[in-house]
């Protein structure tokens, strides 16, 4: 009997929804089109290193741009090329847990890493199908312990690598069944290591375990609640909800971590919290603030945390029962 009720405990806490879901409102925005510091042509992926800065994939001015958290300019580094610290279409920057940023180098079918302020240390890939290898390398993130993760766009594929580029795994294949992609763009981890997909021409999100297992997916094409238009970008805040760069729809939305809806934002415009194509996300280290690449409006937006989660009443009864 003891046994039974721990397990329609644990039954009744999985199942709990919260009583009012966390909510965003426009805070401010930085950005124009244009070639000068703070300026951007098509900004992609967007990034809090763990210093707070904000660092930001200028993608055809073949750059990485970094900022303060409401959008000063500190500095930036990049050009167009082939050699260290050029970039072909800078896709994104995403921080390791030590503060180091790596680039997803597009046309170059590798990833560039660097210090927090761009002094270059390192690059791995090349153009292939191969183990290591890119067909235009998009989203990645890091796991506690360094183990890089990337979404190997046209390889149809995420692959993991150390901090330094030695390969460790793969997984994924061209199509529409379970674990497999059309298009492996954003990339990013839950807490307990599980790796979140977009997966872009399915409209959908894939989420497995750290080696490739599937766990689960939600979305569909549409423009209603969960349903997806080209996803881009994706983040897990603090708390293991899920923002996504709804990017044809010109919206953020965010879910549990089961795919399960909570909200969303925007509409298809230029004005305060609207968007031209919503592109990457990135939240703060306590989910406090978030922020979106707006690449047709060639800026970036950050919204605020004004509502967080609220534990319904019965939920609390459950946990007290379970102590």
């Amino acid at each position: 009997m003891k046994k039974l009720t721990i397990t329609m405990t644990a039954a009744a806490l999985a199942a709990a929804a919260w009583a009012s879901p966390p909510t965003y409102e426009y805070e401010g925005k930085w950005g124009s089109r244009g070639s000068g510091n703070g300026q951007f042509d098509d900004p992609g992926g967007v990034e809090v290193a763990p210093n707070g800065n904000v660092y930001v994939g200028d993608q055809y001015n073949h750059r990485v741009q970094y900022f303060t958290p409401t959008g000063s300019f500190l500095g930036k580094w990049g050009s167009f090329g082939t050699g260290d610290g050029q970039f072909n279409r800078a896709v994104g920057a995403r921080a390791a847990p030590d503060g180091n940023i790596y680039v997803a180098d597009y046309y170059n079918n590798r990833i560039q890493y660097f210090t927090s302020a761009g002094s270059f240390l390192g690059e791995f890939g090349s153009a292939g199908s191969g183990d290591g290898q890119f067909n235009h390398p998009h989203g990645g993130d890091f796991k506690a312990d360094g183990t890089f993760y990337v979404g190997d766009q046209h390889n149809h594929r995420v692959q993991y690598f150390t901090s330094t580029g030695s390969f460790l795994g793969k997984w994924g294949s061209y199509g529409t069944g379970d674990g497999q992609f059309n298009n492996t763009l954003g990339v990013t981890l839950a807490s307990n290591g599980n790796v979140y997909v977009v997966d872009n021409q399915n409209h959908r999100i894939q989420y497995f375990t750290p080696t490739g297992s599937f766990l689960g997916k939600w979305g569909t094409y549409g423009s209603g609640n969960g349903q997806f238009n080209r996803p881009l970008g994706i983040k897990a805040d603090p708390n293991d909800n899920f923002f996504v760069g709804d990017n044809d729809n010109d919206r953020v939305q965010y879910f549990t971590s089961t795919g399960s809806f909570l909200g969303k934002w925007g509409k298809k415009g230029s004005d305060n919290g609207e968007f031209l194509s919503a592109k990457d996300v990135a939240l703060t280290s306590t989910g406090a603030r978030c922020y979106v690449t707006d690449g047709g409006n060639h800026r970036v937006q950050y919204f605020r945390l004004t509502n967080p989660a609220v534990e319904p009443e019965s939920l609390g009864k459950v946990k007290a029962l379970f102590k």
